[in-house]
């Protein structure tokens, strides 16, 4: 696996025999199926070629161009993935798959090694966790029809992300860097491989002091760590009845000086990297655990059985400024920042222009929750084959438990000539305590059929849930039950989907129909997510020319808000029904190699593009300001209309030169229609990287990165509370050694 095979050496093989063997590709009936690995969805870039539904399959040589850390900066070259960042490094991505709401990842199935990652998947999937990208061997993303494998967010689709795998053979792999912002990164891997064992140690650490200036001088980074083990047992390769066991270890830790404060529109355009001093004890603390065991039942290349048990914890406190008090009347700080006019006296506070007169003005409020996630998951995967036909059945059973439990409060500073002093403590569990919790079970059975050259892929997925939730007051800190009240919500569904693709001689032809479901929160009666979604696409292979075009249309029944103080709202997690919308869109994915004749020098060129169309089809009022007010024919806030993404690379045996290009267009930050007031913009932007290697022998090379060569200001989001700025310039440059 450590063995360095030249990059442009494997893409020349691969365009040589593409001329040679267009139809092969393509009519994958030709080729023996084996049963995929259950930690994976697609395994790699054939199977999603051939895959009835829309799939995309990011390599580990794709991971590796850039050396990216930013999950957002690896997902915008995927058609159909919409993306807003809010700190600049990617620590908390907002992502979206075909129009869902992107708000902290909530509406899709986020997955790690084929186990649900977010920190309480069902009862609060809202993902303040999200594993580190730059530890990933690939990441698969499954959008559009018959994804009833993987729930329980069916709407836009999946990702999952495949850590790093244990070696087929004993290697060392070390890549560090250093750059703008102090920005460090330490990435290290031990693993080997015998007969009947194996092991993989993997050690990463990322850190920066941050781009962010705030007005004390202090820094506005973070820095984390990640730890990962893996060690596997196996029988005999020869033996009749295959068994594999293999335990995974993961921890991680985060401290980072964030905030959910922006800036003004009048500041950020005189100082975009401003931070006020209102926000100088803001900082994030988190610790993830996982223990993942895996058992393996091969009976033989046609039949299997995994069976996987899984343990996630995840602890977090958020400490930072929630409020601010003037002549005993608070103010949020969203309100503040979105009118620094009407509360100019709260926000010279905020911005460190005037002292406080009294103890007790700034409420900073400690986020302080702990997550627990786990189950057991079993999936058998059985294949035949008929005289013309292929067969495969696929069953999966899963057992789950999450929770989520708050226990918070808030302490009350001053701020004198710039300086924050704390005045009040206060008492753990007086701002929030609670705890919600969510009992699942899911099932699904999928069926493979390919006759020549059709393949269907009909299935059915079912959930069956149930939500609580209680509450024991802010008045009951040792959780007596003595004001304790409890609400309980159950659901129960089945999911039905079916695909198809038909392989001609140069292009295939495949779609669906699938039901998209999102569960409800806790409150009684509340009704999930539902919508009926529909694709239509071709695959194509001319003359070196390689492709996809996808049109998608989601009809929602019942779409759902959630109260997240992420996107503006108290936090409290809360849905509302948003009833009934419209989503659809058009992906393009194009793939050429600009040299095809060359013997010396690989040129190829990437380029992607989504189109997202999003429509209210009823009015509302909706909740806290979340949407704002809506009205019939208004857009869906915080999606661009329109991304386009760009790929080239200039590839030799010894050297590689990698060129990234994204547009992203402006979105609205509140429901509406026709030209997007200034007020509740997010202007486009055009972000331009540059990639590059160079090989020094077998076993080093030397790498460099810049990021936003243009050196660009622009804003990313106006959520949490006001205006945020994506990173500017960045050069990093590094070492990578391979044995």
């Amino acid at each position: 696996m450590f063995k360095k095979i030249s990059l442009s050496l494997i893409i020349a093989t691969f365009y040589s025999f593409a001329q040679q063997n267009q139809s092969q590709l393509i009519d994958s009936i030709r080729l023996k199926e084996v049963v995929l690995s259950a930690k994976v969805i697609l395994g790699s870039k054939f199977e999603a070629k051939n895959r009835t539904g829309s799939a995309y399959y990011i390599s580990p040589e794709e991971i590796k161009k850039f050396n990216y850390t930013d999950v957002n900066r690896t997902l915008r070259s995927v058609p159909g993935v919409n993306v807003y960042e809010e700190d600049g490094f990617g620590l908390r991505p907002n992502i979206s798959l075909r129009g869902t709401s992107p708000e902290r990842s909530s509406k899709i199935t986020l997955m790690e090694d084929g186990v649900l990652i977010a920190p309480a998947p069902y009862s609060a999937p809202s993902a303040y966790y999200f594993p580190t990208i730059a530890r990933m061997q690939a990441v698969e993303i499954l959008k559009g029809s018959s994804q009833v494998q993987y729930g329980p967010y069916t709407t836009g689709g999946a990702i999952n992300m495949l850590s790093t795998e244990v070696p087929d053979d004993f290697g060392i792999f070390i890549n560090s860097s250093y750059g703008s912002f102090q920005s460090g990164r330490l990435h290290a891997q031990l693993g080997d491989s015998k007969k009947n064992f194996g092991y993989s140690v993997e050690y990463l650490n990322y850190n920066s002091n941050g781009f962010k200036e705030l007005d004390d001088g202090a820094d506005t980074g973070f820095d984390k760590n990640d730890l990962v083990a893996k060690f596997k047992v196996n029988t005999n390769p020869e033996a009749k009845l295959g068994h594999e066991f293999e335990v995974k270890f993961q921890y991680a830790d985060e401290t980072s000086d964030e905030t959910y404060l922006g800036l003004t529109q009048t500041d950020f355009i005189i100082s975009p990297f401003r931070r006020y001093s209102g926000s100088q004890v803001d900082q994030m603390n988190t610790e993830h655990l996982q223990f993942m065991g895996t058992h393996t039942l091969k009976f033989s290349d046609y039949f299997r059985i995994t069976t996987v048990g899984y343990y996630n914890d995840f602890s977090r406190n958020w400490y930072k400024l929630d409020y601010v008090s003037v002549n005993g009347e608070n103010q949020g700080i969203a309100n503040i920042i979105e009118d620094p006019v009407t509360f100019a006296s709260y926000y010279d506070i905020v911005s460190g222009a005037a002292n406080t007169s009294d103890n007790d003005v700034l409420g900073v409020k400690a986020n302080n929750r702990n997550y627990l996630s786990t189950g057991v998951q079993t999936k058998l995967d059985y294949h035949w084959t008929g005289e013309n036909t292929f067969h495969d059945i696929e069953v999966g059973l899963r057992y789950h438990f999450d929770e989520e439990d708050r226990f918070q409060w808030v302490d009350d500073y001053s701020l004198i000539n710039g300086i924050m002093q704390i005045t009040s403590a206060g008492t753990p569990g007086t701002n929030a305590n609670r705890i919600s919790d969510a009992k699942a079970f899911s099932s699904y059975a999928l069926y493979k059929l390919k006759y020549k050259d059709l393949t269907l892929t009909p299935g059915i997925r079912y959930e069956n849930i149930t939500l609580s939730r209680m509450n024991y007051g802010t008045n009951d800190i040792e959780r007596t039950g003595v004001e304790l009240t409890e609400r309980e919500n159950k659901v129960d569904v089945f999911i039905p989907g079916v695909g198809f693709n038909y392989n001609f001689e140069n292009l295939s032809l495949f779609g669906g129909v699938h039901k998209g479901f999102s569960p409800p929160s806790n409150q009684e009666g509340e009704k999930p997510e539902e919508s009926i979604n529909y694709e239509l696409g071709t695959r194509f292979s001319y003359g070196g020319l390689t492709g996809e075009i996808v049109g998608f249309f989601n009809d929602y029944s019942n779409l759902l808000g959630s109260d997240l103080a992420a996107s503006g709202g108290t936090g409290s997690l809360d849905q509302f029904n948003a009833g009934e919308v419209k989503v659809q869109g058009l992906e393009v994915l194009l793939n050429y190699n600009l040299l095809p004749n060359s013997e010396r020098f690989v040129l190829p060129i990437t380029i992607g593009y989504t189109l997202t169309d999003t429509e209210f089809l009823n009015s509302f009022g909706s909740e806290n300001d979340i949407w704002g007010e809506v009205t019939i024919g208004d857009e869906l806030p915080y999606l661009s209309k329109h991304q386009l993404n760009t790929t080239i690379s200039f590839e030799h045996e010894k050297y590689e030169i990698n060129f990234n290009g994204r547009f992203n267009g402006a979105f609205r930050t509140q429901a509406g229609t026709g030209r997007i007031p200034e007020n509740e913009k997010v202007a486009s932007n055009l972000i331009l990287d540059l990639g590059g290697k160079y090989r020094l022998g077998e076993h080093i090379a030397v790498t460099a990165n810049m990021m936003n060569l243009l050196d660009e200001t622009y804003a990313v989001a106006r959520v949490p509370a006001g205006l945020r700025p994506g990173m500017p310039f960045g050069i990093f440059g590094g070492l990578e050694i391979r044995y």
